[in-house]
This record gives C-alpha cells, sequence and structure tokens, in this order.
C-alpha cells in the first residue's frame, strides 16, 4: 500500500522509477488491507485482516533528518548582555548534562560559520603576521632594521591600551575587539611615523641626534593630536551604540578608543626616546 521502489529504466530520453503499488481506489482506507492476501503455511490464501489489528496514532508529520540521522532542530538567540559564542556554549553544556551518550549535536547555517571560523587561523598568529608586514614595510622604507623598532613601540601601548578599556567596561576579547586591534597597529604606527620621519630628514640635513628627535616630537605633537583625536570623536557613535548589533559595534568601539588614547598619549613620551636610542646603536655600527 506505501509502495516498494523496484529499479530505474530508460526511456523517451528520461529516466523513470519503478515502484510496486495498489491503485489509488484500493489503498485509500484501512478496509482495503481485506484486499490483500499471503499464503499461509498450508497454502491457502489469508486476507491480511485476519492476522492484522489497525490502530490510529498520533505521530510527527514529518521527520527531519540532519546527515542522514533524525534530528530536532533547535532554534535559539543569545539573551540581552551575551554574545552568540555564549548562547552556544551554554547550550552545549546543558546537552552534555542531560542528553544520552549516543546523541549528538552539530550546527548549520550562521552557527556551523561561526563554528568553522573558530578553528581557522588564530587571532594571534593574524595579529603577529601583521606586526611582521609593517615592520617589513618599515624596514624597506627607512632602508634599517632597527629603526623601524622606534615606530613599532607604540603599538603595544595602544594594544595595553585597548584591553583595559574592554576590561573596564566589562566586554570580552572577541573577534570584534580583534579587528579593532589589527586597526590599531596602523593607527599606532601612524603616529609614530610622523616623529621618525621627520627627525630622520632633520638628522640627515646634519641636525644633532638630540635636536631633531626633540624638534620632531615638537613640531608634530599638534598634527598628531589632532588627527588622533579627531579619530577618537568619529568613533564615539561605537562606543555608545544602541540596536542591532550595538554590541559588537560598542566592543569596536571600544577597542579602538581605547588603544588610540593610550597611542596618543602615553607613546608620544616613549617614542622619541627609543628613536634616540635606536639612531645611536644604528650610527655606532
Amino acid at each position: 500500500m506505501g509502495g516498494l521502489f523496484v529499479n530505474y529504466f530508460n526511456r523517451f530520453g528520461r529516466q523513470w522509477q519503478v515502484y510496486v503499488e495498489a491503485d489509488g481506489d484500493y489503498r485509500k482506507d484501512t478496509d482495503s488491507l481485506g484486499q490483500f492476501y499471503v499464503r499461509n503455511r498450508g497454502g491457502n490464501m489469508v486476507p491480511l485482516t485476519a492476522f492484522t489489528t489497525v490502530e490510529h496514532r498520533l505521530g510527527a508529520e514529518f521527520t527531519m533528518r540532519y546527515n542522514l540521522y533524525r534530528s530536532a532542530q533547535i532554534n535559539a538567540s543569545a539573551a540581552a548582555g551575551y554574545s552568540s559564542d555564549q548562547a552556544r556554549k551554554a547550550l552545549e553544556d546543558v546537552f552534555n548534562q542531560t542528553m544520552p551518550r549516543e546523541m549528538g549535536y552539530d550546527y548549520k547555517d550562521m552557527s556551523y560559520q561561526e563554528k568553522k571560523a573558530e578553528e581557522g587561523v588564530p587571532p594571534m598568529a593574524i595579529f603577529s603576521l601583521s606586526l611582521l608586514f609593517v615592520f617589513l614595510i618599515l624596514a624597506a622604507l627607512y632602508e634599517s632594521w632597527s629603526l623601524p623598532f622606534s615606530v613599532l613601540l607604540s603599538v603595544p601601548i595602544a594594544v595595553f591600551g585597548a584591553y583595559l578599556a574592554l576590561s573596564l567596561r566589562g566586554m570580552e576579547n572577541n573577534v570584534f575587539a580583534q579587528i579593532g586591534l589589527i586597526m590599531l597597529i596602523g593607527l599606532a604606527a601612524k603616529n609614530a611615523v610622523l616623529i621618525v620621519e621627520f627627525a630622520r630628514t632633520r638628522f640627515e640635513h646634519g641636525v644633532p641626534l638630540v635636536e631633531a628627535a626633540l624638534e620632531g616630537a615638537r613640531i608634530r605633537l599638534r598634527p598628531i593630536l589632532m588627527t588622533s583625536f579627531a579619530f577618537i570623536l568619529g568613533c564615539v557613535p561605537l562606543w555608545v551604540a544602541s540596536g542591532s548589533g550595538a554590541v559588537a559595534r560598542r566592543v569596536m568601539g571600544t577597542a579602538v578608543i581605547g588603544g588610540m588614547l593610550a597611542a596618543s598619549v602615553v607613546a608620544n613620551l616613549f617614542c622619541p626616546r627609543h628613536l634616540l636610542r635606536g639612531r645611536a646603536r644604528f650610527r655606532k655600527k
């Protein structure tokens, strides 16, 4: 009555499926079972109704399957103040505590993509490669292996400021914070380049080393502060974001603003001094 698949055959340029099944009028209700006969031990034909009982039971309209396994789909969203990663970890903990060992779970759609992203390149490797490429570009620009260190000295200070700001606001170091950290590498190095490039040019024109560094720090301080605080004020809407996706924007804005504040206020005090030491070592060699 349900049909039995036999095989395929080709005709008229198409592939057809062969099913053995009773006609529609002979399988539309349970009384039709009496029209089907099977042979007993004695060789006589017996209707199916002679040894079967039909009961009506409630069941699912369809059975969901995932990767050929019978499954149940759970759609959930994180509560306010929690990330999707925290929600997934909570679901996994509850599943491991309550479900039997022969049952498993998997992700699909957006959750599957987030899970795969976690298995990719770790954030520390991306951050290290970013620093390496910036260092190589600066080394080629200044034709020196030691001078780029004076530029990159401001990067750890900016990263410390970003982590401090995230900690003060009780936020996690998620993917949006890591994007802000990558951005800080270029922004912090840009401020240091303004001082180093000016001091290097003055030194090549015969100005003493100490005077060139101090003059560069003094003259470039105003444009550095202007550009830095203009960028910080431009990121204030991210700091106070609200609505859909506001947590992601607040995390990124917090990391960038905290890092730029540290790079603008603290790093500018150390960059000229390190420039003097780095350049003195370079001259000595």
